[in-house]
C-alpha cells in the first residue's frame, strides 16, 4: 500500500462515524473495500440477521509466525468470475463455531481487518468461509455495523460504486 493510500485510510478511520447523528445510512447491499487485504472493491450484503461478518475464502492455510497464528487464503472477489483471484494474509484473532442461515455449524478462522465504506473506515472482525454458492462474496454483520451504520432495506448502493482498479 502506498504512503498516500495509508494516509487516506488513516483519515477515513479518524472520520468514522461515532455518534448516532453521524451514522452512515447504507442500503441492503453495498460496495465495500478491505484495503489491508488488497481488496479494493467487493459487493457485500448488509445483513442485520448475521451477528458476525463473513468473507468468501478458499485455499485456507494457517501457519505460525513470530507474532502468532496467521492464515493465508484466496478469494474470488467477483461473483461468477473464477479467473480473478486475490491472495490474502491476515493474523488469526480467534477460531469460532458459526452457524450459517441454514443451521449448519462450521469452525471458522476469525480475522480483524479494516473495512472501508464510502469515505469512512474502521476495523472489523470477519470470519472466513467458502461462499462460492452464495450470491454475495461478503456479509456485513451487526457487530461491524454497531454504532456506525443504519440500514435502509429499501435501498441499494447508497455509498456509490467503487471503481475497478
Amino acid at each position: 500500500m502506498t504512503e498516500g493510500a495509508v494516509n487516506k485510510l488513516e483519515e477515513a478511520v479518524k472520520n468514522a462515524p461515532q455518534s448516532k447523528q453521524e451514522q452512515l445510512v447504507v442500503g441492503w447491499r453495498e460496495w465495500l473495500a478491505l484495503p489491508e487485504l488488497g481488496i479494493s472493491r467487493i459487493k457485500a450484503k448488509v445483513d442485520t440477521g448475521a451477528r458476525t461478518s463473513a468473507l468468501h475464502a478458499f485455499e485456507l492455510e494457517s501457519y505460525e509466525s513470530p507474532t502468532g497464528t496467521r492464515v493465508r487464503f484466496a478469494i474470488h472477489p467477483v461473483q461468477g468470475d473464477s479467473e480473478k483471484v486475490i491472495e490474502c494474509d491476515a493474523a488469526v484473532i480467534d477460531q469460532r463455531m458459526v452457524s450459517d442461515s441454514g443451521g449448519h455449524r462450521e469452525m471458522r478462522f476469525v480475522i480483524s481487518t479494516l473495512l472501508q465504506v464510502g469515505g469512512h473506515a474502521w476495523p472489523v472482525e470477519m470470519t472466513l468461509t467458502n461462499r462460492d454458492s452464495m450470491r454475495f462474496r461478503m456479509l456485513l454483520g451487526r457487530t461491524a455495523m454497531a454504532g456506525r451504520i443504519q440500514v435502509n432495506p429499501a435501498a441499494s448502493y447508497l455509498m456509490g460504486k467503487i471503481k475497478r482498479s
